[in-house]
């Protein structure tokens, strides 16, 4: 039998090494932050390769391959085509989550494909080493076959994720999606992370301000996930949301170096050196804020995606007990 591994961010490198299929494709696409990717370019990542594709932006850019292994130029589905299994072994988190319903977004046009494809939960929140043997399932639980109800489920998703509002991922809320075990909380997570009515602020924005009456460093606003709470986003995307709190005409956070402001986006080593000297503190407006009697989007510029939703000032949909439209 041979069997061909798909998956997200955590697994790619230690699965290639497992000796569990011939060939593991992970997945690169970060979904939850900035603008999505435009439509046609995720289906030239999926499609067959040509020469006008730059670096990484093709799907064999990604894989091990093994010596003799021939196909990179294949599409997806063709490359998939020969394999008696196809397994895709994604994690709980929301990264995850997006990418697989992507995926079978994209096979489930494929009903030849379709009909080999069997799905298995990675354990998101242990690190990923050797001392974890995937071959004794240690780091996954078999969920089982995919069919049309999950492949329904996984399109209903990636369309109301890609609309230009919440609102229809709102709407998924009301339907039974327990097919795909681990989309209703990852849904759930993304929608705590939209501005809420009473403060114009998000969940792990709102969590560093409590966490603040702590700590006065970013290590554990950054790392101590488990007392923070939210698990959205990776270090980068925290070390923008709490720019963003610090660094406003009316900031929420003191003590945030200012050098910032200056500092290119992709100088992750030196933007990296002032979080860590950084002593950090609320502010009065700060305060404010985390009471309630402040909504910090009144005072400073907001300008972020979440899915194909462009929250800003003007548009800033809200999401409490129901969702405030702008």
């Amino acid at each position: 039998m041979k069997r061909l591994i798909l998956t997200g961010w955590g697994g790619g490198r230690e699965l290639a090494q497992s000796g569990l299929a011939e060939i593991v494709i992970p997945f690169h696409f970060q979904f939850e932050w900035g603008p999505l990717p435009r439509e046609e370019k995720l289906s030239a990542y999926l499609a067959a390769y040509t020469a006008e594709l730059g670096h990484a932006e093709h799907w064999s850019d990604w894989v091990r391959w093994p010596r003799g292994a021939k196909g990179r130029k294949l599409s997806l589905a063709e490359f998939c085509e020969p394999y008696d299994e196809i397994e895709l072994w994604f994690g709980a988190t929301a990264r995850d989550q997006l990418q697989l319903v992507w995926l079978l977004d994209h096979l489930g046009n494929h009903p030849a494909l379709a009909q080999k494809v069997g799905l298995r939960l990675l354990d998101s929140d242990l690190f990923f080493g050797p001392e974890y043997d995937f071959a004794e399932g240690e780091r996954y639980i078999t969920v089982g076959d995919i069919g049309a109800e999950e492949f329904e489920i996984a399109k209903l998703a990636w369309s109301a994720y890609r609309a230009p509002t919440p609102e229809p991922c709102i709407d998924l809320l009301h339907r039974d999606l327990s097919a795909l075990l681990m989309l209703r909380p990852a849904l759930l997570q993304l929608l705590a992370e939209l501005p809420s009515p009473l403060t114009g602020l998000g969940a792990t924005e709102i969590r560093f301000l409590e966490m603040l009456d702590w700590f006065a460093n970013t290590n554990p606003l950054f790392h101590l996930r488990s007392l923070r709470d939210t698990y959205v986003w990776g270090e980068v995307e925290l070390g923008y949301l709490l720019e963003g709190l610090a660094l406003g005409p009316k900031p929420a956070v003191a003590g945030l170096g200012d050098e910032l402001r200056t500092i290119d986006l992709g100088n992750l080593r030196a933007r990296h050196k002032v979080y860590l000297r950084s002593r950090l503190s609320l502010t009065e407006f700060g305060k404010a804020v985390l009471a309630h009697q402040e909504d910090f989007s009144r005072h400073n510029p907001i300008d972020r995606w979440w899915g194909g939703t462009h929250l800003t000032n003007d548009r800033l949909w809200r999401y409490g007990a129901v969702l405030t439209k702008p």
